[in-house]
Protein backbone atom coordinates (compact mmCIF):
# COMPACT_ATOMS: atom_id res chain seq x y z
CA UNK A 1 0.00 0.00 0.00
CA UNK A 2 1.19 3.49 -0.44
CA UNK A 3 2.02 5.45 2.89
CA UNK A 4 -0.71 7.60 2.82
CA UNK A 5 -3.19 4.46 2.83
CA UNK A 6 -2.39 4.15 6.55
CA UNK A 7 -3.62 5.21 9.76
CA UNK A 8 -2.31 5.92 13.03
CA UNK A 9 -3.28 4.62 16.42
CA UNK A 10 -1.13 4.83 19.39
CA UNK A 11 -1.36 4.74 23.45
CA UNK A 12 1.35 7.89 23.73
CA UNK A 13 4.23 5.03 24.12
CA UNK A 14 4.05 3.10 20.82
CA UNK A 15 2.28 3.54 17.75
CA UNK A 16 0.67 1.13 15.37
CA UNK A 17 0.20 1.59 11.45
CA UNK A 18 -3.04 -0.08 10.15
CA UNK A 19 -3.47 -0.23 6.31
CA UNK A 20 -7.07 0.31 4.43
CA UNK A 21 -7.55 -3.56 3.87
CA UNK A 22 -7.55 -3.77 8.17
CA UNK A 23 -3.82 -4.93 8.16
CA UNK A 24 -1.62 -3.74 11.27
CA UNK A 25 1.47 -3.66 9.03
CA UNK A 26 3.92 -1.71 11.70
CA UNK A 27 3.85 -1.95 15.66
CA UNK A 28 7.00 -1.83 17.87
CA UNK A 29 6.38 -2.48 21.55
CA UNK A 30 7.11 -1.81 24.19
CA UNK A 31 8.20 1.61 22.93
CA UNK A 32 8.46 3.66 20.12
CA UNK A 33 11.37 2.65 19.58
CA UNK A 34 11.82 -1.01 20.81
CA UNK A 35 11.81 -3.79 17.81
CA UNK A 36 9.03 -4.22 15.67
CA UNK A 37 6.74 -7.45 16.07
CA UNK A 38 5.02 -6.12 12.84
CA UNK A 39 7.43 -5.29 9.87
CA UNK A 40 5.34 -6.04 6.72
CA UNK A 41 5.65 -2.19 6.15
CA UNK A 42 9.36 -2.61 5.66
CA UNK A 43 9.17 -6.11 4.07
CA UNK A 44 6.35 -8.24 3.10
CA UNK A 45 3.43 -10.21 5.14
CA UNK A 46 6.45 -12.52 6.31
CA UNK A 47 8.13 -9.77 8.14
CA UNK A 48 4.71 -9.85 10.41
CA UNK A 49 1.41 -8.30 10.31
CA UNK A 50 -2.28 -9.03 11.60
CA UNK A 51 -4.81 -8.51 8.80
CA UNK A 52 -8.40 -8.48 9.85
CA UNK A 53 -11.21 -7.61 7.13
CA UNK A 54 -14.11 -9.33 4.97
CA UNK A 55 -13.31 -12.27 3.67
CA UNK A 56 -14.01 -11.58 -0.09
CA UNK A 57 -13.36 -8.66 -2.00
CA UNK A 58 -15.21 -5.62 -0.62
CA UNK A 59 -17.44 -3.72 -2.43
CA UNK A 60 -16.62 -0.12 -0.62
CA UNK A 61 -14.27 0.72 2.24
CA UNK A 62 -14.76 3.84 4.41
CA UNK A 63 -12.72 5.01 7.33
CA UNK A 64 -12.29 7.55 10.26
CA UNK A 65 -11.51 8.54 13.59
CA UNK A 66 -14.25 8.50 15.65
CA UNK A 67 -14.13 12.68 16.57
CA UNK A 68 -11.90 14.18 18.78
CA UNK A 69 -9.98 10.47 19.81
CA UNK A 70 -7.18 8.19 18.04
CA UNK A 71 -9.73 5.30 17.67
CA UNK A 72 -10.73 4.04 14.22
CA UNK A 73 -12.99 2.80 12.57
CA UNK A 74 -13.37 0.88 9.40
CA UNK A 75 -16.54 -0.38 7.31
CA UNK A 76 -16.87 -2.16 4.74
CA UNK A 77 -19.74 -2.74 2.55
CA UNK A 78 -20.14 -6.43 1.19
CA UNK A 79 -22.70 -8.41 -0.90
CA UNK A 80 -24.30 -10.17 2.08
CA UNK A 81 -23.98 -6.90 4.48
CA UNK A 82 -21.69 -3.86 6.04
CA UNK A 83 -19.25 -4.62 8.83
CA UNK A 84 -17.14 -2.33 10.40
CA UNK A 85 -13.30 -2.88 12.32
CA UNK A 86 -12.58 -0.76 15.59
CA UNK A 87 -8.97 -0.22 16.15
CA UNK A 88 -7.21 1.34 19.38
CA UNK A 89 -4.69 1.34 21.66
CA UNK A 90 -6.11 1.81 25.71
CA UNK A 91 -3.52 4.33 27.59
CA UNK A 92 -2.02 1.17 29.22
CA UNK A 93 -1.66 0.68 32.77
CA UNK A 94 1.35 -2.07 32.49
CA UNK A 95 1.39 -4.01 29.16
CA UNK A 96 0.51 -2.31 26.15
CA UNK A 97 -2.64 -3.70 24.44
CA UNK A 98 -3.98 -3.30 21.07
CA UNK A 99 -8.09 -3.88 20.75
CA UNK A 100 -9.85 -4.66 17.98
CA UNK A 101 -13.86 -4.85 17.62
CA UNK A 102 -15.68 -6.77 14.77
CA UNK A 103 -18.77 -4.81 14.70
CA UNK A 104 -21.39 -6.08 12.24
CA UNK A 105 -23.13 -2.88 10.82
CA UNK A 106 -25.90 -4.96 8.53
CA UNK A 107 -26.94 -8.62 7.71
CA UNK A 108 -23.94 -11.09 7.59
CA UNK A 109 -20.48 -10.77 6.46
CA UNK A 110 -17.86 -13.22 6.57
CA UNK A 111 -14.59 -12.03 8.03
CA UNK A 112 -11.35 -13.65 8.20
CA UNK A 113 -7.99 -12.96 10.27
CA UNK A 114 -4.53 -13.42 10.04
CA UNK A 115 -1.86 -13.22 12.78
CA UNK A 116 2.07 -13.84 11.89
CA UNK A 117 4.33 -12.26 14.09
CA UNK A 118 7.71 -12.30 13.63
CA UNK A 119 10.39 -9.96 16.50
CA UNK A 120 13.14 -7.99 16.38
CA UNK A 121 11.95 -6.47 13.40
CA UNK A 122 10.45 -9.02 11.05
CA UNK A 123 13.60 -11.49 11.98
CA UNK A 124 12.91 -14.11 14.60
CA UNK A 125 9.89 -17.04 14.19
CA UNK A 126 8.58 -16.93 18.30
CA UNK A 127 7.31 -20.04 19.53
CA UNK A 128 3.51 -20.19 19.63
CA UNK A 129 1.83 -22.48 22.15
CA UNK A 130 -1.97 -22.39 23.22
CA UNK A 131 -2.96 -21.66 26.41
CA UNK A 132 -6.67 -21.54 27.95
CA UNK A 133 -7.65 -21.05 24.82
CA UNK A 134 -5.37 -18.27 24.34
CA UNK A 135 -2.21 -17.99 21.77
CA UNK A 136 0.86 -17.29 23.52
CA UNK A 137 4.25 -16.35 21.11
CA UNK A 138 7.55 -16.10 22.53
CA UNK A 139 10.70 -14.79 21.16
CA UNK A 140 13.74 -13.71 23.29
CA UNK A 141 12.59 -11.10 25.74
CA UNK A 142 9.44 -10.55 24.40
CA UNK A 143 5.89 -12.98 24.67
CA UNK A 144 2.39 -11.61 23.52
CA UNK A 145 -0.90 -12.81 23.98
CA UNK A 146 -3.60 -13.00 21.31
CA UNK A 147 -7.58 -13.53 22.71
CA UNK A 148 -9.33 -14.42 20.65
CA UNK A 149 -12.93 -14.57 20.46
CA UNK A 150 -12.94 -17.66 17.30
CA UNK A 151 -10.26 -20.34 17.08
CA UNK A 152 -7.16 -19.73 14.95
CA UNK A 153 -5.47 -22.51 13.06
CA UNK A 154 -1.79 -22.40 12.79
CA UNK A 155 0.26 -23.53 9.74
CA UNK A 156 3.18 -21.92 7.42
CA UNK A 157 4.46 -20.26 10.68
CA UNK A 158 0.48 -17.83 11.17
CA UNK A 159 -2.57 -18.13 12.48
CA UNK A 160 -5.89 -18.16 10.92
CA UNK A 161 -9.38 -17.87 11.17
CA UNK A 162 -12.48 -17.22 9.51
CA UNK A 163 -16.00 -16.52 10.90
CA UNK A 164 -19.39 -14.59 10.28
CA UNK A 165 -20.51 -11.41 12.25
CA UNK A 166 -24.41 -10.80 12.51
CA UNK A 167 -25.63 -7.44 12.62
CA UNK A 168 -25.30 -5.74 16.21
CA UNK A 169 -23.12 -8.65 16.98
CA UNK A 170 -19.26 -7.56 18.43
CA UNK A 171 -16.49 -9.66 18.63
CA UNK A 172 -13.61 -8.27 20.67
CA UNK A 173 -10.04 -9.20 19.64
CA UNK A 174 -6.67 -8.19 22.23
CA UNK A 175 -3.35 -8.58 21.67
CA UNK A 176 -1.06 -7.77 24.74
CA UNK A 177 2.88 -7.86 25.10
CA UNK A 178 4.78 -8.15 28.24
CA UNK A 179 8.23 -9.28 29.01
CA UNK A 180 8.82 -12.96 28.07
CA UNK A 181 9.98 -13.87 31.82
CA UNK A 182 6.84 -12.47 33.44
CA UNK A 183 3.14 -14.51 33.51
CA UNK A 184 0.45 -13.95 31.36
CA UNK A 185 -1.30 -9.98 32.50
CA UNK A 186 -4.69 -9.71 33.75
CA UNK A 187 -7.38 -9.79 30.52
CA UNK A 188 -8.79 -6.19 30.25
CA UNK A 189 -12.34 -5.39 29.42
CA UNK A 190 -12.32 -4.13 25.74
CA UNK A 191 -15.64 -2.67 25.72
CA UNK A 192 -15.01 -1.14 28.95
CA UNK A 193 -11.63 0.70 27.46
CA UNK A 194 -13.16 1.88 24.46
CA UNK A 195 -15.12 4.05 26.26
CA UNK A 196 -12.43 5.28 28.91
CA UNK A 197 -10.57 5.75 25.90
CA UNK A 198 -12.70 7.93 23.99
CA UNK A 199 -13.60 9.93 27.31
CA UNK A 200 -9.57 10.25 27.57
CA UNK A 201 -9.29 11.63 24.42
CA UNK A 202 -12.23 14.03 24.00
CA UNK A 203 -11.44 15.56 27.58
CA UNK A 204 -7.49 16.34 26.44
CA UNK A 205 -9.07 17.64 23.10
CA UNK A 206 -11.70 20.06 24.98
CA UNK A 207 -8.19 22.19 26.08
CA UNK A 208 -7.95 22.98 22.54
CA UNK A 209 -8.00 27.11 22.59
CA UNK A 210 -8.23 27.29 18.26
CA UNK A 211 -11.16 28.61 17.56
CA UNK A 212 -10.27 29.59 13.88
CA UNK A 213 -12.08 27.79 10.75
CA UNK A 214 -9.59 25.34 9.91
CA UNK A 215 -10.86 23.28 13.96
CA UNK A 216 -10.87 19.92 12.42
CA UNK A 217 -7.28 20.02 10.76
CA UNK A 218 -5.76 21.87 14.03
CA UNK A 219 -7.51 19.11 15.98
CA UNK A 220 -6.02 16.20 14.04
CA UNK A 221 -2.81 17.42 13.87
CA UNK A 222 -2.66 17.75 17.65
CA UNK A 223 -3.96 14.73 18.48
CA UNK A 224 -1.36 13.25 16.36
CA UNK A 225 1.59 15.39 18.08
CA UNK A 226 -0.03 13.62 21.20
CA UNK A 227 0.18 10.33 20.06
CA UNK A 228 3.70 10.73 19.44
CA UNK A 229 4.69 11.89 23.28
CA UNK A 230 6.21 9.08 25.12
CA UNK A 231 3.79 9.65 27.93
CA UNK A 232 6.32 8.14 30.97
CA UNK A 233 9.04 10.92 30.37
CA UNK A 234 7.60 13.89 28.47
CA UNK A 235 9.74 12.92 25.35
CA UNK A 236 8.00 13.52 21.87
CA UNK A 237 9.19 11.14 18.81
CA UNK A 238 9.33 12.88 15.68
CA UNK A 239 7.54 10.12 13.70
CA UNK A 240 6.21 6.59 14.31
CA UNK A 241 8.72 5.08 11.80
CA UNK A 242 11.97 4.36 10.48
CA UNK A 243 13.25 3.97 6.89
CA UNK A 244 10.32 5.62 5.14
CA UNK A 245 11.86 6.84 2.07
CA UNK A 246 12.12 10.35 1.02
CA UNK A 247 13.26 9.29 -2.38
CA UNK A 248 11.38 6.13 -3.63
CA UNK A 249 13.22 3.15 -4.44
CA UNK A 250 16.56 5.15 -2.87
CA UNK A 251 18.72 5.42 0.05
CA UNK A 252 17.34 8.44 1.81
CA UNK A 253 15.49 6.18 4.79
CA UNK A 254 16.23 7.44 8.14
CA UNK A 255 14.59 6.06 11.44
CA UNK A 256 12.27 9.02 13.09
CA UNK A 257 11.76 7.33 16.11
CA UNK A 258 13.90 9.23 18.94
CA UNK A 259 13.20 12.47 20.59
CA UNK A 260 14.78 15.33 18.47
CA UNK A 261 15.62 18.88 20.51
CA UNK A 262 14.98 20.99 17.29
CA UNK A 263 11.19 18.72 16.60
CA UNK A 264 10.36 18.61 19.83
CA UNK A 265 10.39 22.21 20.87
CA UNK A 266 8.49 22.77 17.95
CA UNK A 267 5.71 20.45 18.50
CA UNK A 268 5.54 22.50 21.88
CA UNK A 269 5.33 25.31 20.48
CA UNK A 270 1.85 24.40 18.91
CA UNK A 271 0.62 22.43 21.93
CA UNK A 272 1.97 25.68 24.31
CA UNK A 273 0.21 28.14 21.64
CA UNK A 274 -3.10 25.96 21.46
CA UNK A 275 -3.03 25.70 25.47
CA UNK A 276 -1.22 22.76 26.56
CA UNK A 277 0.84 23.63 28.99
CA UNK A 278 1.26 20.43 30.92
CA UNK A 279 3.17 18.86 27.81
CA UNK A 280 5.33 21.77 28.14
CA UNK A 281 6.24 21.13 31.42
CA UNK A 282 6.47 17.33 30.98
CA UNK A 283 8.96 17.94 27.93
CA UNK A 284 11.52 20.43 29.75
CA UNK A 285 11.47 18.00 33.21
CA UNK A 286 12.53 15.54 30.19
CA UNK A 287 15.10 18.02 28.57
CA UNK A 288 16.80 18.75 31.65
CA UNK A 289 17.16 15.08 32.58
CA UNK A 290 18.52 14.26 28.84
CA UNK A 291 20.97 17.37 28.78
CA UNK A 292 21.94 17.33 32.52
CA UNK A 293 26.01 17.46 32.33
CA UNK A 294 28.24 19.81 30.11
CA UNK A 295 26.54 22.18 27.84
CA UNK A 296 29.18 20.86 25.30
CA UNK A 297 27.97 17.42 25.41
CA UNK A 298 24.38 18.39 24.20
CA UNK A 299 23.06 15.75 21.40
CA UNK A 300 20.60 17.26 18.79
CA UNK A 301 18.46 14.17 19.66
CA UNK A 302 17.70 11.59 22.43
CA UNK A 303 15.86 8.21 23.16
CA UNK A 304 12.50 8.79 24.35
CA UNK A 305 13.41 8.34 27.68
CA UNK A 306 17.18 10.25 27.57
CA UNK A 307 19.41 8.04 26.22
CA UNK A 308 22.26 8.98 24.37
CA UNK A 309 23.72 6.01 22.32
CA UNK A 310 21.27 5.28 19.28
CA UNK A 311 24.08 3.56 16.86
CA UNK A 312 23.09 3.59 13.41
CA UNK A 313 22.94 -0.05 11.45
CA UNK A 314 21.32 -2.02 8.89
CA UNK A 315 18.91 -4.49 8.92
CA UNK A 316 19.73 -6.49 5.92
CA UNK A 317 17.05 -8.98 6.24
CA UNK A 318 13.97 -6.37 5.25
CA UNK A 319 13.78 -4.87 1.80
CA UNK A 320 12.95 -1.92 2.20
CA UNK A 321 9.44 -0.05 1.17
CA UNK A 322 9.13 -0.50 -2.18
CA UNK A 323 12.52 -1.87 -2.44
CA UNK A 324 13.98 1.37 -0.68
CA UNK A 325 17.57 -0.07 1.04
CA UNK A 326 18.68 0.22 2.88
CA UNK A 327 16.72 0.11 5.75
CA UNK A 328 18.03 1.65 8.99
CA UNK A 329 17.84 1.18 12.66
CA UNK A 330 19.60 3.63 14.97
CA UNK A 331 20.82 7.51 13.57
CA UNK A 332 24.25 8.90 12.97
CA UNK A 333 23.00 11.94 12.88
CA UNK A 334 23.26 11.89 16.78
CA UNK A 335 26.60 12.81 16.82
CA UNK A 336 26.41 16.01 14.52
CA UNK A 337 27.13 19.19 15.38
CA UNK A 338 23.82 21.15 14.54
CA UNK A 339 24.25 24.55 16.23
CA UNK A 340 20.21 26.03 15.13
CA UNK A 341 18.98 23.62 18.65
CA UNK A 342 20.47 26.10 20.60
CA UNK A 343 17.98 28.55 19.40
CA UNK A 344 15.34 26.71 19.40
CA UNK A 345 15.57 25.28 23.02
CA UNK A 346 16.15 29.05 24.13
CA UNK A 347 13.19 30.23 22.28
CA UNK A 348 11.08 27.25 23.44
CA UNK A 349 11.79 27.88 26.87
CA UNK A 350 11.22 31.33 26.58
CA UNK A 351 8.24 30.45 24.93
CA UNK A 352 6.79 28.18 27.52
CA UNK A 353 7.61 30.62 30.75
CA UNK A 354 5.66 33.42 28.35
CA UNK A 355 2.73 31.42 28.15
CA UNK A 356 2.16 30.95 32.01
CA UNK A 357 4.95 27.96 32.50
CA UNK A 358 6.45 28.31 36.08
CA UNK A 359 9.82 29.58 36.72
CA UNK A 360 12.36 26.90 37.66
CA UNK A 361 15.72 27.69 38.67
CA UNK A 362 17.71 24.44 37.31
CA UNK A 363 16.47 25.39 33.90
CA UNK A 364 17.65 29.01 34.02
CA UNK A 365 21.03 27.85 34.95
CA UNK A 366 21.14 25.16 32.47
CA UNK A 367 20.37 27.70 29.92
CA UNK A 368 22.92 29.97 31.01
CA UNK A 369 25.27 27.28 30.47
CA UNK A 370 23.75 26.26 26.62
CA UNK A 371 24.19 29.85 26.14
CA UNK A 372 27.82 30.15 27.43
CA UNK A 373 28.20 27.10 25.00
CA UNK A 374 26.82 29.23 21.84
CA UNK A 375 29.03 32.48 22.93
CA UNK A 376 31.95 29.78 22.23
CA UNK A 377 30.80 28.56 19.04
CA UNK A 378 28.81 30.01 17.17
CA UNK A 379 31.03 31.39 14.32
CA UNK A 380 32.19 27.12 13.95
CA UNK A 381 30.61 25.36 10.80
CA UNK A 382 28.35 22.46 11.25
CA UNK A 383 25.63 20.47 9.28
CA UNK A 384 22.81 22.19 10.17
CA UNK A 385 19.16 21.89 10.30
CA UNK A 386 18.65 19.29 7.21
CA UNK A 387 21.49 17.27 9.40
CA UNK A 388 23.79 16.79 5.70
CA UNK A 389 26.15 14.25 5.42
CA UNK A 390 28.00 16.18 3.21
CA UNK A 391 31.04 18.85 4.60
CA UNK A 392 30.07 20.97 7.29
CA UNK A 393 29.09 24.82 6.61
CA UNK A 394 28.37 28.05 7.84
CA UNK A 395 24.67 27.35 7.44
CA UNK A 396 22.76 30.87 7.55
CA UNK A 397 20.14 29.24 9.49
CA UNK A 398 22.10 28.16 12.23
CA UNK A 399 23.78 31.03 12.94
CA UNK A 400 20.06 32.90 12.56
CA UNK A 401 18.67 29.95 15.36
CA UNK A 402 22.26 31.09 17.53
CA UNK A 403 20.78 34.83 17.07
CA UNK A 404 17.53 33.58 18.61
CA UNK A 405 19.63 31.64 21.31
CA UNK A 406 21.11 35.08 22.59
CA UNK A 407 17.92 37.16 21.75
CA UNK A 408 15.63 34.75 24.38
CA UNK A 409 18.08 34.96 27.20
CA UNK A 410 18.18 38.49 27.10
CA UNK A 411 14.75 38.99 26.72
CA UNK A 412 14.15 36.31 29.37
CA UNK A 413 16.35 38.77 32.13
CA UNK A 414 14.34 41.49 30.27
CA UNK A 415 11.06 40.05 30.98
CA UNK A 416 11.35 37.73 34.26
CA UNK A 417 14.29 39.10 35.92
CA UNK A 418 17.04 36.60 35.80
CA UNK A 419 20.20 37.59 36.26
CA UNK A 420 22.94 37.58 33.38
CA UNK A 421 25.82 39.75 31.54
CA UNK A 422 23.23 41.83 29.71
CA UNK A 423 25.92 43.93 28.04
CA UNK A 424 28.19 41.14 26.79
CA UNK A 425 25.10 39.33 25.24
CA UNK A 426 23.83 42.29 23.28
CA UNK A 427 26.69 42.78 21.69
CA UNK A 428 26.71 39.61 21.01
CA UNK A 429 23.84 39.59 19.60
CA UNK A 430 24.59 42.57 17.39
CA UNK A 431 27.62 40.74 16.10
CA UNK A 432 25.62 37.45 15.20
CA UNK A 433 23.72 39.74 13.75
CA UNK A 434 25.97 41.60 11.51
CA UNK A 435 27.90 38.81 10.38
CA UNK A 436 24.76 37.09 9.13
CA UNK A 437 24.12 40.17 7.26
CA UNK A 438 27.24 40.41 5.41
CA UNK A 439 28.20 36.98 4.76
CA UNK A 440 24.90 35.48 4.33
CA UNK A 441 23.01 37.86 1.86
CA UNK A 442 23.77 37.65 -1.62
CA UNK A 443 23.49 41.46 -2.84
CA UNK A 444 23.25 40.59 -6.62
CA UNK A 445 20.70 38.86 -6.06
CA UNK A 446 18.34 40.17 -2.99
CA UNK A 447 18.66 37.10 -0.73
CA UNK A 448 19.72 35.05 1.85
CA UNK A 449 21.93 31.97 0.81
CA UNK A 450 21.95 28.63 2.52
CA UNK A 451 25.75 29.07 3.32
CA UNK A 452 28.02 31.62 3.36
CA UNK A 453 29.60 32.08 -0.03
CA UNK A 454 27.00 29.84 -1.29
CA UNK A 455 24.70 30.75 -4.52
CA UNK A 456 21.84 28.15 -3.22
CA UNK A 457 18.78 29.00 -1.60
CA UNK A 458 17.38 26.94 1.08
CA UNK A 459 13.69 26.57 2.80
CA UNK A 460 14.69 27.50 6.15
CA UNK A 461 15.61 31.22 5.44
CA UNK A 462 11.55 31.71 5.27
CA UNK A 463 12.04 31.48 8.85
CA UNK A 464 14.04 34.75 9.26
CA UNK A 465 11.04 36.66 9.84
CA UNK A 466 8.91 34.17 11.73
CA UNK A 467 11.75 34.00 14.30
CA UNK A 468 12.01 37.73 14.92
CA UNK A 469 15.63 38.10 12.76
CA UNK A 470 14.48 40.78 10.72
CA UNK A 471 10.76 42.01 9.97
CA UNK A 472 8.81 41.16 7.43
CA UNK A 473 8.63 44.22 5.34
CA UNK A 474 12.47 44.37 5.47
CA UNK A 475 13.52 44.10 1.64
CA UNK A 476 16.18 41.88 2.38
CA UNK A 477 13.14 39.25 3.25
CA UNK A 478 11.07 40.02 0.47
CA UNK A 479 13.79 39.74 -2.04
CA UNK A 480 14.65 35.94 -0.48
CA UNK A 481 10.65 35.27 -0.18
CA UNK A 482 10.60 36.33 -4.19
CA UNK A 483 13.57 33.64 -4.52
CA UNK A 484 12.14 30.92 -3.13
CA UNK A 485 9.26 31.36 -4.71
CA UNK A 486 11.17 31.78 -8.03
CA UNK A 487 13.65 28.75 -7.65
CA UNK A 488 12.72 26.63 -5.39
CA UNK A 489 9.51 25.26 -5.47
CA UNK A 490 8.22 22.64 -7.53
CA UNK A 491 4.80 21.41 -8.77
CA UNK A 492 3.69 24.54 -6.54
CA UNK A 493 5.34 23.03 -3.22
CA UNK A 494 8.51 23.98 -1.81
CA UNK A 495 11.24 22.42 -1.96
CA UNK A 496 14.52 22.21 1.27
CA UNK A 497 16.85 23.16 -0.96
CA UNK A 498 18.46 21.86 -4.40
CA UNK A 499 19.18 18.57 -5.02
CA UNK A 500 21.65 17.64 -8.04
CA UNK A 501 24.54 15.96 -9.30
CA UNK A 502 26.56 18.87 -8.47
CA UNK A 503 25.59 20.03 -5.30
CA UNK A 504 27.44 18.07 -3.05
CA UNK A 505 25.19 19.65 -0.03
CA UNK A 506 24.02 16.35 1.38
CA UNK A 507 26.71 14.27 0.02
CA UNK A 508 23.72 11.58 -1.08
CA UNK A 509 22.45 10.13 -4.19
CA UNK A 510 19.46 10.58 -5.31
CA UNK A 511 16.59 13.14 -5.29
CA UNK A 512 13.13 13.65 -2.86
CA UNK A 513 9.72 15.36 -2.64
CA UNK A 514 8.75 18.90 -1.19
CA UNK A 515 9.04 18.99 2.30
CA UNK A 516 6.15 19.72 3.81
CA UNK A 517 7.11 21.92 6.36
CA UNK A 518 8.74 24.16 4.24
CA UNK A 519 5.77 24.48 1.85
CA UNK A 520 3.82 25.94 5.55
CA UNK A 521 6.27 27.97 6.26
CA UNK A 522 5.75 30.23 2.90
CA UNK A 523 2.11 29.89 3.65
CA UNK A 524 2.61 32.03 7.12
CA UNK A 525 5.34 34.45 5.34
CA UNK A 526 2.79 34.90 2.70
CA UNK A 527 0.13 35.56 5.69
CA UNK A 528 2.54 38.10 7.45
CA UNK A 529 3.15 40.03 3.99
CA UNK A 530 -0.57 40.53 3.65
CA UNK A 531 -0.99 38.23 1.11
CA UNK A 532 -3.70 35.82 2.28
CA UNK A 533 -5.50 34.81 -0.45
CA UNK A 534 -2.48 33.09 -1.52
CA UNK A 535 -1.58 31.79 1.83
CA UNK A 536 -4.94 30.77 2.19
CA UNK A 537 -4.50 28.85 -1.43
CA UNK A 538 -1.18 27.29 -0.69
CA UNK A 539 -3.15 26.15 2.81
CA UNK A 540 -5.57 24.18 1.31
CA UNK A 541 -3.63 22.65 -1.40
CA UNK A 542 -1.43 21.67 1.53
CA UNK A 543 -4.53 20.25 4.03
CA UNK A 544 -6.05 18.40 0.67
CA UNK A 545 -2.58 16.08 0.43
CA UNK A 546 -3.44 14.96 4.17
CA UNK A 547 -4.80 11.28 3.39
CA UNK A 548 -8.51 10.54 4.46
CA UNK A 549 -7.77 10.53 7.93
CA UNK A 550 -6.11 13.58 8.43
CA UNK A 551 -2.37 12.74 8.59
CA UNK A 552 0.66 13.92 6.73
CA UNK A 553 3.81 12.28 5.93
CA UNK A 554 7.41 14.34 5.53
CA UNK A 555 7.28 15.02 2.03
CA UNK A 556 5.38 14.96 -0.90
CA UNK A 557 6.60 13.91 -4.24
CA UNK A 558 4.91 15.68 -7.03
CA UNK A 559 6.87 13.16 -9.42
CA UNK A 560 4.22 10.16 -8.10
CA UNK A 561 1.55 12.65 -6.78
CA UNK A 562 2.43 10.74 -3.52
CA UNK A 563 3.41 10.90 1.04
CA UNK A 564 7.19 10.00 1.29
CA UNK A 565 9.24 9.96 4.34
CA UNK A 566 8.05 8.55 8.03
CA UNK A 567 4.57 8.47 9.03
CA UNK A 568 2.96 10.43 10.37
CA UNK A 569 5.63 13.34 11.16
CA UNK A 570 5.19 15.99 14.06
CA UNK A 571 7.33 18.47 11.25
CA UNK A 572 4.99 18.32 9.04
CA UNK A 573 1.35 19.22 11.51
CA UNK A 574 3.31 21.61 13.25
CA UNK A 575 3.76 24.04 10.62
CA UNK A 576 0.31 23.35 9.97
CA UNK A 577 -0.97 24.39 13.45
CA UNK A 578 1.37 27.62 13.73
CA UNK A 579 -0.14 28.25 9.58
CA UNK A 580 -3.79 27.80 10.33
CA UNK A 581 -3.48 30.42 13.71
CA UNK A 582 -1.50 32.70 11.29
CA UNK A 583 -4.56 32.66 8.84
CA UNK A 584 -6.95 32.57 11.45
Amino acid sequence: MRIEDYALIGDMQSAALIGRDGSIDWLCLPRFDSPACFAALLGSERNGHWWLGPAGRPMGTRRRYRPDTLILETEWDTPTGTVRVIDFMPPRDRNPDVVRIVEGVSGSVEMATQLRIRFDYGRIVPWVRRSDGHLQAIGGPDSVWLHSPVPLTGGDYAHRATFTVEAGQRLPFLFTWHPSHEPMPKLISCEDQLRETEAMWAEWVAHCTYKGPWREAVIRSLITLKALTYDPTGGIVAAATTSLPEDLGGVRNWDYRYCWLRDATLTLDALIGSGYLAEAEAWRRWLLRAIAGRPQDLQIMYGVAGERRLPEMQLDWLPGYEGSRPVRIGNAAVNQLQLDVYGEVMNCLYSARTSGLAADERAWSIQRELLAYVEEHWDEPDEGLWEVRGPRRHFTHSKVMCWVAVDRAIKYVENFGRVGPLDRWRALRERIHQEICDKGFDTVRGTFTQSYGSSELDAALLLIPLVGFLPIDDPRVTGTVAAIERELMSDGFVLRYPVARDNDVDGLPGGEGAFLACSFWLAEVMAMQGRKDEACELFERLLALRNDVGLLAEEYDPRYGRLVGNFPQAFSHVPLIHAARALS
